[in-house]
């Protein structure tokens, strides 16, 4: 295991978007006090990867902030590159700036005399986009800490460019065995950060149901994880009906013990570093009392 500096283990959340900022900061203030190395947040329809990325890292003193991830549909390379400079420069060696999403337009992007692909190929879309970031003249100062990026790559072709192209993977919504398959893909030495959902409720009945329905979200909505889980040799019928044994492979639910047995499983396959999303029934709440138990991992 090679240490990139992210910690053993970190939070992965969407629960800030919808609170305001002084809570928010709050919460990033007393997530670092409890010694995570890192500190993730998705991009959705709340905050954008940006924004969010300033706000925490003004709001901790040492944590790495990452962005997981900043979906490379929302903004053009110059954008994205321009951020990540700044951001790196403020706050030098506590960004990691995550790259993913799914391009929503048929029609390629241009720029400088790159062309980032039309939607539906994705490989090809980041390949483009990482060379036009890296092929545009920034003048603004420069920290003397370089650019950490990572990719959210599930198929191995992805996982390829990630290896090679930047610092790593960051796989989302994934079991164990696609921890293994991503370590052989990528080699000994490129960043594996691994997010893994978790309920701690020692009611098993109900933190599978909540486990269930955060499955069956990604389930009947995300094209790109449907096709990651066929890969993993979960049928049709499993995913459809969201099956105990697709919960079970995807979520770690029930006491401390659980959650730990399932982080170690992820680090014996070759994680370097493991993100935990806490999931509630409690939707749009941010998880303090969970955060603070989980703690004890890290």
């Amino acid at each position: 295991m090679t240490d990139h500096g992210l910690g053993r283990i970190g939070v992965w959340t969407f629960a800030f978007d919808g609170h305001p900022a002084s809570e928010v900061r709050e919460a990033a203030a007393e997530i670092e006090e409890l010694g995570y190395g890192t500190l993730w947040f998705g991009e959705a329809f709340g905050r954008d990867s940006v924004s969010q990325s300033w706000l925490l890292l003004s709001a901790t003193r040492r944590m790495t902030v990452a962005a997981g991830i900043a979906n490379i549909a929302l903004r053009d390379p110059i954008s994205m590159a321009a951020a990540e400079r700044a951001i790196n420069e403020a706050y030098p060696g506590r960004y990691v700036l995550g790259l993913g999403g799914h391009r929503i337009s048929d029609e390629p992007i241009k720029m400088d005399g790159y062309s980032i692909p039309s939607k539906g190929r994705a490989v090809a879309s980041m390949s483009a986009y990482l060379d036009a970031m890296d092929a545009i003249p920034l003048v603004s100062a420069a920290s003397p800490y370089p650019p950490r990026r990572v990719l959210a790559a599930l198929g191995p072709k992805m996982l390829a460019v990630a290896a090679g192209r930047t610092l790593g993977a960051h796989p989302y919504f994934v079991p164990v065995e696609h921890t293994a398959r991503a370590r052989e893909a990528m080699g000994p030495d490129a960043l594996l950060a691994v997010e893994q959902a978790v309920v701690l409720d020692t009611n098993v009945s109900r933190a599978r149901e909540v486990a269930r329905e955060h499955v069956g979200f990604y389930a009947a909505a995300a094209p790109h994880q449907i096709a990651s889980l066929r890969r993993l040799g979960f049928g049709e019928d499993e995913i459809s009906q969201v099956g105990d044994r697709l919960v079970d492979a995807i979520v770690a639910y029930g006491d401390m013990a659980a959650i730990e047995k399932r982080v170690r499983e992820h680090v014996d396959a070759g994680a370097d570093h493991v993100c935990l999303q806490v999931l509630t029934a409690r939707p749009g709440e941010m998880p303090r009392a969970e955060w603070r138990e989980l703690a004890a991992l890290s």
